[in-house]
């Protein structure tokens, strides 16, 4: 059961389409430039990246049915990507979002919401096993009880953790030794609140770093206790910003699998989430640590 990291969260089947010309309008058509099926989710995408640095991964969280079985498979049979902690449902189709692309913008759509009020909380709790036998571990907070069972797992066995978007009050948040909170959160959250409110009560409920990002805008990062500090995100051409977060989040997940203090970690995540937003699709072009590097040599 051994891995570098592991993660718990969110794995699903993703087509995108980009499309020429602008985003959709009302009653107008609008031209595909390109169309992909690939693996997705949070922690999909994750594992990708994570892969593509050279990391050996193991991943766990919610079931996979059978229309998205053989996509996985076949994507990553020849990556570092561990499945076998997951659950395969051959009475379940499966999980799958639909995200529109254009320009610096985009529009996931899909049934979300019918999945976690359907009642049948179709993911797994976690492997204690699992997170004994990894170095670091990054756990997603969407799967209630199941989330914070990674994470209590995770201080047991004392292996330091990134999340992304939990409450400042939360278990979770305030034993992560990286906290991300990403403009979606703070809406989901803590709506009408500004990052400037926010940052004190992270720090204060937070034992380890936090950081607020806001886009390609500059962000803050700190720890409790500690002087607040901002990063001023790499300047790069934008082709999409879909999976962003998801490889900022893998970024900060090397950096504590590598042991990274608190300034080389935030910009080596926003390194690896500026390379992404210059692909298309990111499954199929992920960051490689000489896409990373490069960029930093160049930027420092």
């Amino acid at each position: 059961m051994q891995s570098d990291v592991y993660l718990f969260g969110m794995v699903l089947a993703s087509t995108s389409f980009l499309l020429k010309g602008g985003f959709l309008k009302p009653d107008e058509y609008s031209e595909i430039k390109e169309k992909y099926r690939l693996p997705g989710g949070e922690t999909g995408t994750c594992a990708t990246v994570l892969a593509s640095l050279g990391v050996n991964v193991r991943v766990d969280g919610n079931h996979i049915g059978y229309e998205i079985e053989p996509l996985l498979r076949e994507f990553y049979k020849d990556k570092s990507v561990q499945l076998d902690s997951m659950y395969f449902d051959k009475n379940y189709k499966g999980l799958e979002d639909y995200i529109i692309v254009a320009d610096d913008v985009r529009s996931p759509f899909g049934t979300f919401q019918e999945f976690y009020s359907s009642g049948r909380k179709q993911w797994n709790m976690p492997k204690e096993e699992d997170i004994a036998g990894c170095k670091a571990a990054a756990i997603d907070p969407y799967f209630e009880e199941a989330s914070e069972t990674a994470a209590r797992y995770c201080v047991k066995h004392n292996k330091p953790y990134v999340t992304i978007d939990c409450r400042y009050d939360s278990y979770i948040h305030r034993n992560a030794a990286v906290s991300v909170i990403s403009g979606e959160g703070i809406q989901t959250h803590y709506p009408g609140m500004t990052r400037e409110e926010l940052m004190p009560l992270f720090l204060e409920n937070g034992n380890g770093l936090t950081i607020i990002t806001h886009g390609g805008k500059r962000f803050y990062y700190g720890r409790k206790g500690q002087e607040v500090k901002s990063f001023e995100p790499f300047k790069v051409k934008v082709v999409s910003t879909l999976g962003a977060g998801d490889t900022f989040k893998a970024g900060c997940a090397y950096g504590l699998l590598k042991g990274m203090k608190d300034d080389d970690l935030v910009a080596f995540a926003s390194a690896c989430s500026a390379v992404a937003v210059t692909r298309f699709p990111i499954p199929l072009y992920p960051p490689t640590l000489e896409d990373v590097n490069k960029l930093l040599h160049t930027s420092a």
